[in-house]
């Protein structure tokens, strides 16, 4: 790993899920999306719709640079290729 600052989200410990690391050598903080609206709604008492709609503008939205954390929809396979239009 680089000695490059890693840019964490502060009260999103739940959601933490790793780190990745690009082509280019830069480190990146990865989160869970679903766990972090779910902190969102029991922390700060907000409805799922406003949780998913602050991390949509307010987080996700953020780009704070090289260093700007990554945000994970978890997902099967198959959910995947349902989507794509795939015949499994």
């Amino acid at each position: 790993m680089t000695n490059q600052q890693i840019m964490l989200c502060e009260g999103l410990d739940r959601a933490f899920l790793g780190l990745t690391r690009e082509w280019s050598g830069h480190v990146r903080a990865v989160y869970d999306y679903d766990r972090a609206v779910k902190v969102f709604m029991d922390r700060d008492g907000m409805t799922a719709e406003e949780a998913t709609e602050w991390m949509d503008f307010n987080v996700v939205g953020a780009f704070v640079g090289e260093a700007t954390p990554l945000w994970v929809n978890r997902m099967r396979i198959k959910s995947l290729r349902r989507r794509a239009g795939e015949v499994e």
